[in-house]
């Protein structure tokens, strides 16, 4: 043995990361993964299809069900780009320049991770209700964001709009200005060293945000939970479908539905891990930049 390694051996010990200790962590970390994760998904699949494949189906393919998976994933469609745009302008703006006010704008983008998501939800109920100071004028002009699409899509932004960011500002803070600085030396524009410069370079921060806000874009439930009203057929995403599907003592459709959403999470992650296999080299090249 070298005496590098005789060195950093001795240094592992030091700290207590002998075999023992190694193996311990490993069984408690995978112990509670079982017991906080895999048994639960297992038991969302086996209550599924405990009363046969053709009750799951049937669960899934029913007009209630289609109609949520559809407002679910164009709740998606619209909360994620909104977010990416967003994300994508904080990130440069706290990461690259500074403003009066960069401390108070950090705070406000954390603030969806502080405040509960039933709290956000009741938060455009006093904006858009009818009691509210918009209200006569919305409902004078025919204007339906409460109990509509457009009070779920405004409630999914509010609650999944730090993800992209968070995601976006330590990698830009590490990567510093540098390039930045080269390319506009050289005569590139703004909107040229962004696009051909920042971007580039934190393009794979951004794709696991954009993930991370499309899973919690179409698994959210306490804030639109409030402002959509529980209209079957209408309003309803997935989540508020299970619970409705649950409280009405169809247990297995509602577990076929959850299987459902737990899929579309799983390919997220599948997704996830897929590109941090392949381009793991690319990822640690970033970090390192």
């Amino acid at each position: 043995m070298s005496s590098n390694a005789a060195q950093k051996n001795r240094q592992k010990q030091a700290i207590g990361e002998g075999p023992i200790t190694r193996a311990i962590l490993i069984a408690l970390a995978l112990a509670f993964l079982g017991v906080m994760l895999i048994a639960p998904l297992l038991v969302v699949f086996i209550e599924a299809f405990g009363r046969g494949v053709g009750v799951f189906f049937d669960s899934l393919t029913s007009p209630h069900t289609m109609s949520a998976l559809q407002l679910t994933l164009l709740v998606a469609a619209i909360a994620v780009p909104a977010n990416l745009v967003f994300g994508v302008a904080a990130a440069w703006a706290i990461a690259k320049f500074d403003f009066r006010g960069k401390a108070f704008l950090l705070t406000l983008i954390d603030l969806p991770f502080a405040v509960s998501p039933v709290v956000s939800g009741l938060v455009f109920v006093l904006l858009f209700g009818a009691n509210s100071a918009l209200g006569p004028w919305l409902d004078a002009n025919n204007i339906k964001i409460l109990f509509a699409v457009p009070g779920i899509v405004l409630a999914t932004i509010f609650i999944t709009f730090p993800f992209i960011a968070r995601e976006l500002i330590p990698l830009m803070q590490q990567q510093g200005s540098s390039e930045e600085e080269a390319a506009v030396s050289l005569g590139a524009g703004g909107w040229r060293t962004f696009f051909l410069v920042t971007l580039p370079n934190v393009k794979w921060g951004l794709l696991y945000g954009v993930l991370l806000c499309n899973a919690r874009a179409m698994g959210e439930f306490g804030a639109v939970s409030v402002v959509s009203g529980h209209i079957r057929g209408q309003t309803n995403t997935l989540p508020l479908h299970i619970e409705i599907l649950y409280h009405d003592n169809k247990a297995a459709a509602a577990f076929a539905v959850a299987s459902l959403l737990a899929l579309l999470a799983l390919v997220t992650l599948a997704v996830k891990s897929i590109l941090e296999a392949r381009f793991a080299g690319s990822l640690a090249a970033q970090r390192r930049h």
